[in-house]
């Protein structure tokens, strides 16, 4: 546990570990109610909700709490907090504790348990687990990107440069395609697209599998926040479609904009917008 005197002195990698395990417990309440069968709820937004997102919401709240009682924890499932409030955090935690509900439900195996801290708008710790698979990957500022298994040591991960001739591997979601996708993908012209659920798109490009992954749609920041660490630790970057960084808690609502993750930092994504789109 973090004190509160030492709060604002304490590195983020000493935090690493213990949000881990607050992750895996997640992960495993989640796995007990995916294979014992669950009941599904429609939130206000008309999106599904299960009794995993709300035990895993729960657990994490509790763990984290309990690592930093000081700082406050923002979670998908959480009662929604004024910006009159956050505006005043400058750091806090930003969870989703099920991304991937749709896969869950229709049991893809792809979902993931996301926790990262958030400093000054920017996410310095980044988690995504994904039980199903056994697999996680995780960073922190300045100590690399990592995926591990649940048989095997961590492994460093890197994005990968773009390479003239070969097709662009574009990572996508298997529910969210639409026009706007549709529009980029023809102005790529030479690509292969991954179909895959949650946060595992962006970790993807982190481990240099995928060369991006473009979200023409909306989002939430804590869909991207702890990919958001991982990728820029592997190498890459997160951006909207003018190229700049994502940033969080900056206003009154808590959506992000179209964005990119990518793993070779020199390539102008926006070029291949379609006009509508192009900033």
């Amino acid at each position: 546990m973090v004190s509160h005197r030492d709060h604002h002195r304490i590195d983020p990698c000493e935090l690493l570990t213990p949000a881990l395990e607050v992750a895996i417990d997640a992960g495993r309440r989640i796995l007990e109610i995916y294979e014992a069968g669950f009941k599904i709820e429609q939130k206000e937004d008309e999106t599904p909700l299960t009794e995993a997102d709300t035990a895993a919401s729960d657990i994490i709240e509790k763990g984290l709490s309990e690592l930093t009682p000081e700082l406050p924890v923002l979670t998908e499932e959480s009662v929604k907090i004024p910006y009159s409030v956050r505006r005043r955090w400058s750091r806090y935690w930003l969870v989703d504790p099920l991304d991937g509900t749709r896969e869950f439900i229709q049991r893809t195996g792809e979902f993931t348990v996301n926790i990262a801290l958030i400093h000054d708008q920017e996410p310095v710790l980044g988690i995504v687990y994904a039980p199903a698979m056994g697999v996680y990957y995780y960073a922190c500022r300045g100590q690399g990107a990592y995926k591990r298994n649940d048989c095997c040591n961590p492994e460093r991960i890197r994005t990968r440069r773009l390479e003239p001739g070969r097709p662009v591997v574009v990572a996508g979601s298997r529910s969210h395609r639409g026009d706007a996708m549709e529009a980029f993908l023809k102005q790529l012209r030479e690509y292969e697209f991954v179909p895959l659920g949650s946060a595992l798109k962006s970790c993807l490009v982190a481990e240099g599998t995928a060369d991006i992954y473009a979200r023409l749609g909306p989002t939430s920041e804590w869909d991207t926040a702890a990919t958001q660490c991982i990728v820029e630790e592997a190498g890459g970057l997160i951006t909207d479609t003018r190229m700049r960084p994502l940033r969080y808690n900056t206003k009154e609502d808590l959506l992000n904009p179209h964005f990119f993750t990518f793993g070779d930092r020199e390539v102008d994504w926006s070029r291949y917008l379609g006009a509508q789109l192009r900033p």
